[in-house]
């Protein structure tokens, strides 16, 4: 299978998963701000590492424990509306690059700030 395939359909698998998450899954702790950044679905389809991105700390730990508690759910949900022949295993998965990347932006400020007074 091409890597142009499993791209295809990782960038579905995220855009469906989203509006799974978004739309269907009334959890509160599913709640704030927050993004599903990547998907990577393996070769043979099998399953599918979603990263999630939640700007508000606070919320991080529970979103991430509802979303872990409702993968069959999402996977249900996925396989009736994508067409194809098994709808991967949904592992959620924190990604920290937003927050990284706020922090290395803060640091770069700091850096700025401290050669002006200089």
């Amino acid at each position: 299978m091409s890597y142009q395939r499993i791209d295809r359909i990782s960038e579905e698998v995220r855009r469906e998963v989203d509006a799974i998450v978004r739309e269907q899954l009334h959890d509160p702790r599913v709640k704030g701000t927050f993004s599903m950044t990547r998907a990577d679905v393996t070769r043979d389809l099998r399953y599918a590492k979603i990263y999630v991105s939640i700007l508000e700390e606070a919320d991080r730990e529970p979103m991430m424990a509802a979303l872990k508690s409702a993968a069959g759910f999402v996977r249900h949900e996925l396989g009736k509306r994508m067409i194809i022949r098994y709808a991967p295993e949904i592992i959620f998965v924190a990604d920290h690059n937003i927050e990284y990347g706020v922090h290395i932006a803060a640091l770069l400020r700091e850096v700025e700030t401290h050669d002006e007074h200089e």
